[in-house]
C-alpha cells in the first residue's frame, strides 16, 4: 500500500517531518546506489523501497539528477568535513597538511575498492561538471589554505600567497585524488595501493620542502 509521506510543511512539526522524509529518501537512494549503481537506480525503485509514490519523491527532489547530487554531496561532504577537522585540529602545520592530503587520498582509494559504485558516480560527477564537485574542491582548498596560513604565521612555512599555493598543492596531488586517474594507475598501470602510498608520501614531502622558509 502506498503511503503519503510527503505532507506539505505548514508548521514547525511539518517541516521536521519533511526534513525526516527527505533524509529517508537520501538514505534509501544511497543504499540502492551502493547495490545497483546510481545509473540503474530509478526514482520508482527508491519510491518502492520507501512504500511511497514516485510523485511524492519528486516533491522533495525535482529530478533524478537532484537525487544524484544529494548523494554525491553526502559522500564528498564527509570528505570535506574530515579535511576541515584536520585543518582545525592539533599538530604542526606540516603534520596537519600531511594528514589532510593523505586522508583525501585514502578516502578515494577506499571508494575504488570498497564502494566502487560510489566511485563511478563521483567520476561521472567530475566528468559532467556537477556543482557538488566544485563545492567540494572549494571546501578542501579552504582547509588547505587555513593550514598554510597557520604555518606561515608560525614561521614554519615561507610567506606566500596561501590561496594560490593551496591551488598548486591540489594540482600537484591530483593523480592520487582524481577517481579516474587513480583507477588508471591501478587497473591499467598495475600499480599497487602500497606503491601509490609511497608516491604520494614522496610528493607531500617534496611540497613541504618547497614551503619551508
Amino acid at each position: 500500500m502506498v503511503q503519503n509521506l510527503a505532507q506539505p510543511a505548514t508548521a514547525e512539526g511539518g517541516s521536521a517531518r519533511a526534513d525526516g522524509t527527505r533524509a529517508r529518501i537520501e538514505e534509501t537512494a544511497e543504499r540502492l546506489f551502493r547495490t545497483l549503481g546510481y545509473q540503474k537506480t530509478t526514482v520508482a525503485d527508491i519510491a518502492r523501497e520507501l512504500g511511497m509514490s514516485p510523485a511524492n519523491v519528486y516533491r522533495f527532489f525535482p529530478s533524478k539528477s537532484a537525487i544524484n547530487e544529494a548523494i554525491a554531496e553526502r559522500w564528498l561532504g564527509a570528505m570535506a568535513a574530515e579535511a576541515k577537522a584536520i585543518a582545525d585540529g592539533p599538530g604542526t602545520a606540516a603534520d596537519r597538511l600531511r594528514r589532510l592530503l593523505n586522508g583525501q587520498f585514502e578516502r578515494k582509494l577506499e571508494a575504488l575498492f570498497a564502494e566502487r559504485r560510489l566511485h563511478d558516480m563521483v567520476t561521472a560527477a567530475i566528468d559532467e561538471h556537477w556543482g557538488v564537485v566544485e563545492r567540494h574542491l572549494a571546501n578542501v582548498h579552504e582547509a588547505i589554505r587555513r593550514v598554510l596560513e597557520d604555518g606561515m604565521a608560525s614561521g614554519a612555512f615561507a610567506r606566500l600567497d596561501a590561496a594560490a599555493t593551496g591551488h598548486i598543492i591540489m594540482h600537484a596531488v591530483i593523480a592520487w585524488n582524481h577517481p579516474a586517474l587513480l583507477e588508471t594507475c591501478i587497473s591499467r598501470k598495475g600499480q599497487t595501493p602500497a606503491e601509490l602510498r609511497e608516491q604520494i608520501q614522496a610528493m607531500i614531502e617534496f611540497l613541504l620542502r618547497g614551503l619551508r622558509p
